[in-house]
């Protein structure tokens, strides 16, 4: 069960933005992520829980943010119920979307464990529909990407061989392109995301 800690930035001037300490792990039905956020001078800022099955769709997510809060699932593509801070009014949501993202490394490992790309050459880039929640307030935005696996290597560590895999996401409306690396369940490095420490390797998916 990987266990560490993540640094969020803002991926153009760098301004820390919080810290997001995570557990995760694959189970019999999935994978599960579990994190709790705080500011970089460390009040709580909030937290993620999602739940994917076994082919990568979200069963179950939860989100909290400025006592902002989302609740959703893959249901006739993806739905959401979106509560404000006073508790007091809920909107739902539901897009002809694949799955959810947001500023979590979870949601970078989600997409991933769905598209389920394998290296080829040239690489080919394969289409998603996200919904996005944006913070500070969580709202929602349907986001177009492509993903390519540009690269996987496997590199000999102290607890065996450790299989990194390099991707192209573009934003399909500004043409911008980004690299993520991530192994098994661990985001390496990303725009916006250092992974500070960790406790025990990434989990190897079958």
């Amino acid at each position: 069960m990987p266990r560490g800690r993540y640094s969020l930035h803002d991926p153009h001037d760098h301004t820390p933005l919080s810290e997001e300490h995570f557990h995760c792990a694959p189970g019999p039905s999935g994978w599960r992520y579990v994190s709790q956020l705080t500011t970089p001078s460390g009040d709580h800022a909030g937290s993620v829980d999602l739940a994917l099955d076994d082919l990568g769709r979200p069963i179950r997510l939860e989100l909290n943010a400025a006592s902002w809060q989302i609740r959703g699932a893959a249901l006739d593509g993806v739905t959401w119920v979106r509560t404000d801070p006073t508790g007091t009014q809920a909107t739902e949501g539901n897009v002809r979307a694949h799955a959810f993202t947001g500023s979590s490394p979870a949601f970078l490992i989600a997409t991933a464990r769905l598209l389920r790309l394998t290296p080829s050459t040239p690489a080919s880039a394969t289409r998603v529909r996200l919904v996005a929640f944006t913070d500070p307030v969580l709202a929602p935005r349907t986001v177009d990407q492509s993903w390519a696996l540009i690269s996987r290597e496997t590199h000999a560590t102290d607890n065996g061989p450790l299989t990194v895999d390099e991707y192209q996401v573009t934003a399909l409306d500004t043409g911008e392109q980004h690299a993520v690396h991530i192994a098994g369940d661990v985001v390496l490095a990303a725009p916006g995301i250092e992974l500070e420490h960790l406790e025990s390797p990434p989990s190897v998916f079958a």
